[in-house]
């Protein structure tokens, strides 16, 4: 596919997102979320795990598929991949949960939950505080903003509304103008997508141009197009506290082992 087929592939996620948000409300009601086992939950800080000298700073993302790769693994279970990962001694998981881009769903952040312990990001298109409920009731224990997809004043209502549950959010950006309108102390984190999620198209030195416009006291994390460990020891260098790394893993057969693989190979270079 050539990148100008993904033009407008943000608007469009937009607008099946809010009809899909709107049927859900009608199915289920924010008192039945609240009703959810995990909705009392006491949420695990994703901005210490990645802080947590014993982990290694990745958060290893389970999809299925992604609008610019197609399928990349539709047999994935995500129990073992995500306890797998887990082991891998990774710092957090990231659950796709969006259907019809990433052939995600709550269910797969349920299965999650249930069967790990450390932080999970919910990674969806966040417009709306119902999916905030969501992510809570669901076993979350941070959300994603995408810059590229909402306003500032979007980001902060919803940021508020997430750390009101007790969840973190993660702030995704890829240009120095969505770090100029975007950037903000009500995001705990902030990462900078090597990916344009207008063209699909990545490059890794997007994130190097950009970490020096980064807020300083801010947690950064680098995401997307990380394929070797050089890689991230090199956004390691910069100063980056952690990586964001999804197709890398999930385009093998067996993602938990891949990550091992990595998360070892990483290790080693870092000595």
């Amino acid at each position: 596919m050539n990148t100008t087929s993904f033009t407008d592939i943000l608007s469009q996620i937009a607008d099946y997102k809010r009809v899909e948000v709107e049927n859900r409300k009608k199915e289920t009601s924010i008192k039945a979320l609240q009703q959810k086992p995990f909705f009392e939950r006491t949420c695990v800080s994703l901005k210490k795990a990645i802080a947590d000298k014993q982990k290694n700073g990745i958060i290893a993302e389970f999809k299925r598929k992604s609008p610019s790769a197609g399928m990349i693994n539709a047999k994935a279970d995500v129990k073992q991949v995500t306890t797998g990962y887990a082991k891998a001694g990774v710092s957090g998981l990231s659950v796709l949960t969006d259907a019809p881009s990433f052939d995600g769903s709550l269910q797969d952040l349920l299965i999650a939950r249930q069967y790990n312990q450390i932080p999970i990001l919910r990674k969806d298109f966040m417009l709306d505080e119902y999916q905030v409920y969501e992510a809570k009731a669901f076993g979350a224990d941070a959300i994603l903003l995408i810059a590229a997809m909402i306003d500032k004043q979007t980001c902060e209502k919803l940021a508020h509304f997430a750390h009101k549950l007790g969840l973190q959010v993660l702030l995704e950006v890829h240009s120095e103008s969505e770090i100029s309108t975007h950037a903000g102390d009500y995001a705990d984190i902030i990462g900078v997508n090597s990916r344009d999620l207008k063209s699909f198209s990545t490059d890794l030195s997007q994130a190097e141009k950009l970490y020096e416009l980064l807020p300083g006291d801010q947690m950064k994390i680098a995401e997307s197009g990380i394929h070797k460990p050089e890689d991230a020891v090199n956004f390691k260098k910069m100063g980056f506290d952690g990586f964001l790394i999804g197709s890398r893993f999930m385009q093998n057969d067996q993602p938990e082992k891949a990550c091992r693989d990595f998360s070892h190979q990483l290790k080693k270079s870092s000595l």
